[in-house]
């Protein structure tokens, strides 16, 4: 029998019990139907509800589906308008999603529309305690993930932001650098062989220039170009960012490039080494320097930055400008400023302020 006053099968028997825990089951799914109905679309009517809950005319959004849809347009890019390095950035974060949904969900996939607070945090859980990251590859990651619930927002697949209320932050890292004394000693050092001795030169290169290793990899001669002040820079985009970046050069980098001129093949500047044999030849080199920084082309471009152009006075605008950076913020994590930097300017403030000081001591 049927109770038509409360949509339920009459009776306990077990055929009864059946019916109504699957009329409860329709009930729960249709109720979901309709709160995603009124999320999405502010209004419900029973034709919508009817096709929602037997997926008529429904495309299911899901998050990895997105993910490889963004990383195989992304793909496309590499080596135009996009790095490399960025793109496997993006790949691996996907990797780590296609492992974290059927060890934390017991799922293969999960709706756009099922991402919340909750999922943030778990993913980040998993990525610190599985997956074995650091606070700032976590940090990283966790921004890529951003940029693709991003996109799913801007187009409309996705009415509200999961990642509401989550706070996360990088930890403040010493970027290391060589001081002027330190470049002196690298460069006075008797070097092992003709290659160690070329991965110095690239490397000084690199702190007068700022260079990363893929971009001075790059470099090709007709790149360097006398520009309006008559100066010889090299005009460029950086791989990375694909950013202009314009770099006048002074004396030490056009020596450089003087002393390996022809050497290279199809129009490069340099016959640079592989970025493994680089880091490390400059590894070898630095502990026979005695240096307790590590030697890579980060510390190299951290050099520039610090010790080059922010220590003699280069406004941080500039320096920004030279590193090809798009956040002046990035340029700040960069660049340090020196005690003795620090000890120039007020020793400038000091000689400015002199008289003014005078007449305040004869008030004391």
């Amino acid at each position: 029998m049927w109770d038509v006053k409360n949509s339920r099968a009459s009776g306990k028997s077990v055929e009864a019990q059946k019916i109504n825990l699957a009329v409860d089951k329709i009930r729960v799914e249709v109720n979901r139907r309709y709160q995603e109905l009124m999320q999405t679309d502010g209004y419900v009517t029973a034709a919508k509800l009817k096709d929602a809950y037997l997926g008529i005319g429904v495309k299911q959004e899901t998050l990895l589906k997105l993910f490889e849809q963004h990383n195989a347009e992304f793909e496309k890019k590499v080596g135009h308008s996009r790095a490399q390095g960025t793109f496997t950035r993006y790949r691996t974060v996907c990797n780590h999603i296609r492992e974290f949904l059927p060890h934390t969900y017991r799922r293969e996939d999960i709706p756009l529309k099922e991402l919340n607070l909750t999922f943030i945090n778990d993913f980040e859980y998993f990525l610190r305690t599985e997956k074995k990251c650091r606070t700032n590859t976590v940090w990283g990651y966790m921004i890529v993930l951003k940029h693709i619930v991003s996109i799913a927002r801007n187009d409309g697949r996705l009415p509200f932001n999961p990642f509401a209320g989550y706070i996360n932050s990088p930890e403040s890292v010493d970027r290391g650098y060589l001081t002027q004394t330190e470049i002196q000693t690298l460069m006075d050092a008797p070097m092992k062989n003709a290659t160690h001795e070329l991965v110095r030169d690239l490397f000084v290169f690199s702190v007068f220039t700022g260079l990363a290793y893929s971009d001075v990899k790059n470099l090709t001669v007709d790149r360097l170009q006398t520009f309006f002040d008559g100066n010889l820079w090299i005009i460029t985009r950086r791989k990375k960012t694909n950013t202009e970046s314009n770099i006048r050069l002074l004396d030490v980098p056009k020596r450089i490039i003087e002393k390996y001129k022809g050497l290279a093949r199809d129009g490069h500047v340099f016959p640079v080494p592989s970025n493994g044999s680089c880091n490390k030849i400059l590894k070898d080199i630095g502990r026979q320097c005695g240096f307790k920084v590590r030697l890579t082309y980060h510390v190299a471009r951290h050099t520039n930055a610090t010790t080059v152009l922010l220590s003699h006075g280069v406004p941080i605008e500039t320096v920004s400008r030279l590193l090809g950076h798009t956040n002046i913020k990035t340029t700040q994590i960069y660049a340090k400023i020196t005690a003795q930097k620090i000890s120039q300017d007020m020793e400038t403030l000091s000689h400015k302020l002199e008289d003014m000081e005078k007449n305040i001591c004869r008030a004391i």
